[in-house]
């Protein structure tokens, strides 16, 4: 059988395939959530309507409807359907099917290919797509769980248009819930099985959004359920403890170190617990948090408190040493330190400033009474004239300038008053004068 052959019919569909798989929607109508690109008037609703398809790419969390929409696309586009596991194929099976694409375009037939986990293929296979997408043989529909400008190559997605999928409101997996439960074809119905809101809230919320796990956890629970009435113990036998969502090389890895980063700069002690709980539940890599704690400590706190960054150091060696879960707790005490401590990114935002100098301004050599006059001729050309050593100075200040005479003057850090900054800006303010006062002087 090849992937454009028909599968054959089953004799008993309701009792060979999973409530999840029953119950995908067989028309858009049927089809719940997307309403930013499936209601009346989206993108991809008028141009399912106009039947002016072009390749996509699906992109959003599990079970939101990615792999229905692409066949529900295939239906009222009149396009042959073949699925395609980026999974399970290689550039051998793309190039068998490419062929097929390209006969039954010669015969005024459309193929529509969908490639499930589109971002498992590497950049060769990626690439292998590129000429029968050009050429129109295909229409290509990818779907991925993972942000496709970072797992996608660019040739692919410049010819393709991206549509991001949302998870599932808690009400809108509660309407799939309650269809599955009446629907006497494909579902539930012909137990006549009673639901409170509740429980049906319940498994909505433990779903996170995902309706293939609604479904699971519902089929699951039903099974378990005497007579009529779904058990609440059915349902928490059937859900048992929450699953995260997360994938450590994908896009929520992402969110919830972006999530842990804006808890801290807020000083919000139980939000970054929170957000670090949820990573630390999720088997993210420790010495992945301790380093980013100590971007934290020097991105977000600087020298409002520089022990921040001792911290975070220091919580990073005691994970090394004593692994999981041990070091979890020095994880843990490092964030709420970096939580609770002064804030300051004046550091961060100087060395921003001098970047932006170095690379946007003149390019202008080192002024010669900074340079090391290290041989003869180095110093007969003027190396070092001029150097004034601090420590021979009152006070280990001199108003020798250190900057290019095109810059003298410039200011790159501006500490803030916060934690030590204050009296560091304090320092500032006596440097600057001292040294006003020497150029006053000079200049009498």
């Amino acid at each position: 059988m090849s992937l454009f052959d028909a599968p054959p019919p089953q004799s008993d569909p309701s009792q060979r395939s999973p409530l999840a798989d029953r119950m995908r929607p067989r028309s858009l109508e049927e089809f719940v959530g997307q309403e930013h690109i499936l209601g009346q008037g989206k993108p991809l609703r008028v141009r399912m309507e106009r039947d002016e398809l072009g390749s996509m790419i699906l992109w959003g969390p599990p079970g939101t409807g990615k792999t229905t929409l692409a066949r529900l696309i295939a239906g009222i586009t009149r396009c042959d359907f073949v699925p395609f596991s980026a999974v399970l194929s290689g550039i051998k099976e793309i190039k068998e099917v490419m062929a097929q694409a390209e006969r039954n375009r010669r015969m005024g037939r459309r193929t529509l290919l969908f490639v499930d986990e589109i971002h498992r293929f590497n950049k060769a296979q990626q690439d292998a797509f590129l000429p029968y997408v050009e050429r129109g043989d295909v229409v290509l529909i990818g779907a991925t769980t993972e942000n496709p400008s970072f797992e996608v190559i660019s040739a692919l997605l410049s010819r393709a248009q991206v549509y991001a999928l949302k998870a599932l409101s808690p009400e809108e997996i509660v309407v799939l819930l309650k269809r599955a439960l009446s629907d006497r074809e494909r579902g539930l119905g012909s137990r006549e099985l009673q639901a409170d809101e509740t429980l049906l809230e319940q498994i909505a919320i433990y779903s996170g959004g995902d309706a293939r796990m609604a479904y699971n956890v519902l089929e699951s629970a039903a099974a378990a359920s005497p007579a009529i009435q779904l058990s609440k113990q059915a349902v928490e036998d059937a859900i048992q403890r929450k699953t995260l969502l997360y994938d450590k090389s994908g896009e929520e890895h992402y969110n919830l170190i972006s999530a842990l980063h804006k808890s801290v700069r807020s000083s919000d002690p139980d939000a970054a617990l929170y957000w670090l709980a949820r990573m630390l539940e999720a088997g993210e890599d420790r010495l992945y948090i301790a380093r980013r704690l100590i971007r934290m400590a020097i991105e977000d706190i600087g020298l409002a408190d520089p022990r921040a960054l001792e911290q975070a150091v220091a919580a990073m060696q005691a994970v090394h040493f004593l692994g999981i879960p041990e070091g979890d707790q020095a994880l843990a005490q490092a964030a709420l330190y970096l939580a609770l401590a002064q804030k300051s990114d004046a550091a961060y935002q100087a060395l921003n400033a001098a970047r932006a100098e170095a690379t946007q301004g003149l390019t202008e050599p080192v002024p010669l009474h900074l340079r090391n006059p290290v041989t003869k001729h180095m110093k007969e050309w003027g190396y070092g004239d001029g150097y004034e050593h601090a420590h021979q100075f009152e006070g280990a200040m001199t108003s020798m300038p250190c900057l290019p005479p095109s810059l003298a003057g410039a200011r790159f850090y501006h500490p803030t008053g916060r934690g030590l900054e204050g009296r560091i800006r304090e320092r500032l303010k006596e440097i600057h004068e001292a040294r006003r006062r020497s150029d006053d002087s000079e200049s009498g």
